[in-house]
């Protein structure tokens, strides 16, 4: 090969120069930003990341998530081929080209954009092993990508073909970046198939330009060879300028997500600077569309996690506030975000850097079952918060059996609301001969969620602090809880030492398989139902279905696991309508029972109630279940409904 032109430049070169002088430039902005938000202590971990061998971790979390894309192929093989078709296929022409440099043209290494424009500068003399690898390379990759991009066209017109029921609606600033990205790589092969006559081409531009040739009597080649070169580099142009305003920012950011991501480091407060790069992560592909319930159950789409990362991106504040005001937080976004965005998190944080945004009638929905509600007998509590000695009296405690209590139960605020759920553990405590402290038995005490959830970070830690000396001052080293959302503060906030933090469904399965009480299998058929806090967010999904599969005949539905459904009614949603929750509750109790079972399984007070107010199927929790089906002729029968 040889260079067409001594100087190796053409006028068409400068559209592409000034698209990429600008996005260097916006990338050292940008980080210096970041860096220059974060605190002192992230920044040194960054720095300390980068000398570790941890970096070889990262280097390879960036190849499989940035450009292979893992985890859309695990969720989706077509969506996966299209993204790492073009992302991966992009990054080979670059890499190739800049070979071809090596090779060809060392001397004008320095050059930006002669890789890009190789085939234009760059004329095949004599045919060697080498350039036939070469021209091979290239025109394979360019293949790949637009394969990648027929196929975005496609999701874009026929989204149910990709499995997707749901696609981003696109505003101009990101269709014009989509655009744009759909036009450079069909131009580059118009521009190197022209070409390809006099510098040479491989299996696809080679071949497409012999059959432009073909064509020579309706069109001159070499006439259009200027024209697609020059709207080759003002497409990448055009593309770079609208990468910092459209949705493509990710390309930018996502490594750097991985990489702080990696180091340790996460989002602490609404302008964090990890945050920022988090929310900026966020490529809009739609992927976490489907999977929420805001979207499918009750036809609130401009609540998604999509629109709440774009709203904070345009300083839509009061938008994205009344988006994370209506988030059930259940975690189903975030589980299906192949970036891997907490966009749970980034409300929390917007709710809490605003506390001053309140909302009448928090908690509306829920009306008692029997007892009064906790949330409105707490004049005691709010004693003990102005100072007042903590206690087991104080406190609202209650003990059965003599001597230092084994367990201290803590039924929560919402199973007070189904206290069919506390009889029951109750009758197994006693059942098991269980040495047990009533923590809450009186009423009156919060766990301190419910206010971090709605943002009041502060007042939940008050909570925080005196739950934790009237647990202390109990002696029991176990801490036992109905309530999921009590269970996960528990055991992730409070610092409780010498006390280990179950959730019901965990003792009773300790309970069970030490023998200390004794089940019958019912002939009932059920389904489980994993509640957001206990499964996606805590991890626990087997030993609520070892319980089961000992007291009934347990079915399985498609909405199990980290795919399981939200009852609607988290607390989090501060500012849903009932209405709302209703039309998820709804949704999601039709799904679950589309194969009829004699009753539903649940392990939350607060799913409990969700269902058992919009459905006919029996909702149950599994301490009802197991504690109806003990095998303990001496206790008392099960408390009337």
């Amino acid at each position: 090969m040889h260079e067409r032109f001594a100087n190796a430049y053409d006028p068409f070169v400068i559209p592409y120069m000034i698209g990429f002088v600008f996005v260097i430039a916006y990338l050292i902005v940008a980080l210096c930003f970041v860096v220059k938000s974060l605190p002192m202590s992230d920044r040194k971990k960054m720095l300390k990341h980068l000398f570790s061998y941890k970096i070889f971790i990262t280097v390879k979390d960036i190849f499989a998530d940035c450009l292979l894309h893992v985890k859309i192929w695990k969720k989706n093989k077509l969506l996966g081929y299209m993204h790492s078709s073009i992302a991966f296929g992009w990054f080979m022409l670059i890499v190739v080209g800049h070979i071809e440099i090596f090779f060809y043209a060392p001397h004008r290494v320095n050059l930006p954009y002669y890789p890009i424009f190789f085939r234009y500068f760059m004329m095949e003399t004599e045919t060697t092993v080498g350039g036939s690898v070469f021209f091979f390379l290239m025109d394979f990759f360019l293949l790949m990508v637009l394969s990648g991009i027929a196929l975005a066209m496609i999701k874009r017109i026929r989204r149910r073909l990709f499995g997707m029921k749901r696609t981003t609606r696109l505003k101009w600033n990101d269709q014009l970046g989509m655009y744009a990205l759909w036009c450079i790589f069909p131009l580059r092969f118009l521009a190197e198939s022209f070409t390809s006559h006099i510098s040479g081409g491989g299996f696809l531009t080679r071949g497409f330009g012999m059959i432009f040739d073909w064509f020579n009597q309706f069109m001159n080649n070499d006439a259009l060879i200027r024209p697609t070169w020059w709207a080759y580099s003002i497409a990448l142009m055009v593309f770079f300028l609208t990468l910092p305003w459209s949705r493509f920012t990710h390309i930018l950011s996502e490594a750097l997500l991985i990489y702080m991501r990696n180091a340790g480091i996460r989002e602490t407060s609404k302008n964090n600077g990890y945050a920022s790069v988090e929310i900026y992560s966020c490529s809009r592909c739609g992927l976490c569309l489907d999977p929420c319930q805001m979207v499918s159950g009750a036809s609130l789409r401009q609540m998604a996690s999509v629109e709440f990362t774009r709203n904070i991106r345009w300083g839509q504040t009061t938008q994205a506030l009344e988006a994370a005001s209506y988030c059930l937080m259940c975690n189903r976004c975030v589980q299906a975000c192949p970036v891997g965005v907490n966009s749970v998190q980034l409300k929390l944080n917007l709710k809490g850097a605003d506390v001053s945004y309140r909302y009448p009638h928090r908690y509306d929905y829920v009306e008692s079952e029997a007892a009064p509600s906790p949330l409105a007998t707490t004049s005691a509590w709010a004693d003990i918060l102005q100072g007042e000695a903590v206690t087991a009296e104080t406190a609202g405690v209650s003990a059965a059996g003599a001597g230092k209590p084994e367990v201290v139960y803590f039924a929560g605020c919402m199973s007070h609301l189904t206290p069919r759920i506390e009889q029951s553990m109750v009758r197994i405590f006693e059942a098991a001969g269980v040495r047990y402290t009533f923590l809450d038995e009186d009423g009156g005490i919060c766990c301190g969620r419910p206010l971090m959830l709605a943002g009041d970070r502060t007042g939940g830690e008050q909570l925080v602090v005196k739950n934790t000396e009237a647990i202390l001052a109990t002696g029991a080293q176990i801490l036992v809880c109905s309530c999921p959302i009590c269970y996960k503060i528990f055991k992730d906030t409070y610092k409780l030492e010498g006390v280990r933090v179950l959730h019901h469904t965990e003792y009773l399965l300790q309970l069970l398989e030490a023998g200390r009480i004794t089940v019958r299998k019912s002939a009932e058929t059920g389904v489980f139902h994993d509640p957001c806090e206990l499964g996606r967010h805590s991890g626990i999904y087997r030993q609520p279905r070892d319980i089961l599969y000992r007291v009934l005949n347990l079915h399985t539905t498609p909405y199990e696991g980290k795919d399981a459904l939200c009852c609607g009614h988290s607390i989090a949603a501060e500012g849903m309508p009932y209405k709302k929750r209703r039309m998820i509750a709804k949704d999601a109790l039709r799904k679950m029972t589309e194969n009829p079972v004699d009753v539903l399984v649940t392990a939350c007070p607060s799913c409990k109630r969700a269902f058992a107010e919009i459905g006919t199927t029996r909702i149950k929790d599994i301490a009802e279940i197991v504690s109806e089906q003990l095998v303990c002729p001496h206790l008392a029968a099960q408390p009337k409904k």
